[in-house]
């Protein structure tokens, strides 16, 4: 069975205290977040990275406080969450190269990871059994990476103690909605015995 893991928006903007668009709580994900990726690096399972990477006068900042803009440090993955070879993909649809890459950095300027770009293109390639989501936000980046994931046909799987939450109740609904909408979705800790 040929998994995928799928690192959600782990930035700087959303991880620490000091971030443009903190995720209150989400730095103690840090040690969760590389144990994770590094597990995927030691058993040779691909790592889908997703990064928000706006322009200063990015649309969604309408809805949003400015996070996230190209080139700033609030942009950046922590050291910890990025493997040895990598390759970042562009929003823009272009020509890319994964072949060799443990994580796969893909940028976006949505919500909804699916929402353009080469993201649908990169997943076809890899073929993956089983998708592990795990990142932030619950309620919005993570929860529409699911969505978009079940639409492949392929199980997925929600790392629990690897995703942070807006707000705690909606984070907690937004789990129970996701597994009542299917059967083939799974929320549960990491465990490195798979």
């Amino acid at each position: 069975m040929k998994t995928v893991f799928v690192d959600v928006d782990t930035q700087i903007d959303f991880l620490y205290p000091a971030g443009a668009l903190y995720v209150p709580g989400a730095e103690r994900l840090l040690p969760r977040l590389a144990e994770v990726n590094r597990y995927a690096a030691a058993h040779g399972i691909p790592v889908v990275s997703t990064v928000d990477a706006h322009a200063e006068n990015d649309p969604e900042f309408r809805d949003w406080p400015p996070h996230c803009v190209v080139g700033t440090a609030g942009q950046q993955k922590p050291c910890g969450t990025l493997l040895e070879k990598r390759v970042v993909v562009p929003s823009t649809e272009s020509g890319y190269e994964i072949d060799g890459a443990q994580q796969i950095i893909v940028e976006k300027q949505w919500v909804d990871m699916f929402a353009g770009g080469n993201l649908a293109s990169i997943l076809e390639r890899l073929n993956a059994d089983r998708w592990v989501v795990y990142g932030v936000v619950t309620e919005y980046c993570v929860r529409a990476a699911v969505m978009g994931l079940l639409k492949t046909g392929k199980p997925v799987e929600v790392l629990s103690d690897a995703i942070q939450a807006l707000d705690a109740a909606t984070g907690r609904a937004t789990l129970e909605e996701l597994q009542k909408t299917r059967d083939s979705i799974l929320i549960h800790q990491f465990n490195e015995s798979w």
